[in-house]
C-alpha cells in the first residue's frame, strides 16, 4: 500500500504527469500541493521541478516548501523522490544563472555541460542533454529493482550534479562528462532523469518507489 503521495507543488513544471505516471503504477491516493498540512500527512512525498533554478529556489524558500521537505527527510522520515531540478535544488550551489545557493541537503555543486562539448571521440554534443541516455548503476537500491543495469532512461538539462559524498551516488550517466544521474541517502532518492517520460523502465523506478520502505 503507497498510502497518500505528496507531490509538492511550486508551480514549475508539468506535475500533473508526475501524478498521472504515478496513479498508473498503483498510487492510492496522489495531491499535487504545496499546503503544509497535507505534506505532512503524505507517506511519501515526491520532490520535482523544471525550469532555472533562480526562479525554482524563489518560489520553494517563498511557499516554504524547503521546511517541508526537510521536515520529511528528517522527521516524518516518509520516502522522498526527487526529480530533476528537484535534484539539484537539494544541492550546496548551482552554476546557473550567474550562481544559485540552493537548499545544501546534499552538499554538492550543479555544474554547467559547457560549451562547446565533446564526447570521447571529439563528436560536438548538444546542450542541452536531452533524450534517451543509459544509467549506469552503482550501488544496490530497491528502487533499481527490475531495472537492468545500462538501462536508458530521458533526460532533459544544462546542467549537472556532483555529489561532494560519492558514497551517495546510485547511477551515473555519460555526455562530455561522467554526471551523477541518481543520488541515494537514507529515505531520499533523486534522479536527473524523468521517470514519469521514460516508458517501462521509468514506470517500474515509480512503482518501486510506491513499495519503498525508505531504507536501503
Amino acid at each position: 500500500m503507497s498510502g497518500m503521495v505528496a507531490v509538492i507543488d511550486y508551480g514549475m513544471g508539468n506535475l500533473h504527469s508526475v501524478a498521472s505516471a504515478l496513479q498508473h503504477v498503483g498510487a492510492d491516493e496522489v495531491v499535487v500541493t504545496h499546503d503544509a498540512e497535507l505534506i505532512r500527512k503524505a507517506d511519501r512525498v515526491v520532490f520535482p521541478g523544471v525550469g532555472a533554478i533562480r526562479d525554482c529556489m524563489a518560489e520553494i524558500r517563498r511557499l516554504k516548501c524547503d521546511e517541508l521537505l526537510v521536515q520529511a527527510l528528517t522527521e516524518q522520515h516518509v520516502p522522498v523522490l526527487a526529480i530533476c531540478v528537484g535534484l539539484q535544488a537539494l544541492m550546496s550551489h548551482s552554476e546557473e544563472n550567474g550562481g544559485v545557493d540552493c537548499l545544501g541537503i546534499i552538499p554538492g555543486e550543479v555544474r554547467f555541460f559547457g560549451n562547446p562539448l565533446e564526447d570521447g571521440q571529439g563528436q560536438r554534443l548538444k546542450v542541452p542533454h536531452m533524450g534517451w541516455n543509459e544509467v549506469r548503476q552503482h550501488r544496490d537500491h530497491p528502487l533499481w529493482a527490475g531495472i537492468p543495469d545500462m538501462t536508458r532512461f530521458y533526460f532533459v538539462h544544462s546542467y549537472y550534479v556532483h555529489a561532494e559524498n560519492r558514497s551517495l551516488l546510485a547511477g551515473s550517466v555519460e555526455y562530455g562528462v561522467s554526471a551523477d544521474a541518481a543520488l541515494a541517502r537514507d529515505n531520499l532518492f533523486a534522479v536527473q532523469f524523468h521517470p514519469e517520460k521514460s516508458a517501462d523502465a521509468g514506470l517500474t523506478l515509480l512503482k518501486n518507489f510506491l513499495e519503498w520502505n525508505g531504507q536501503c
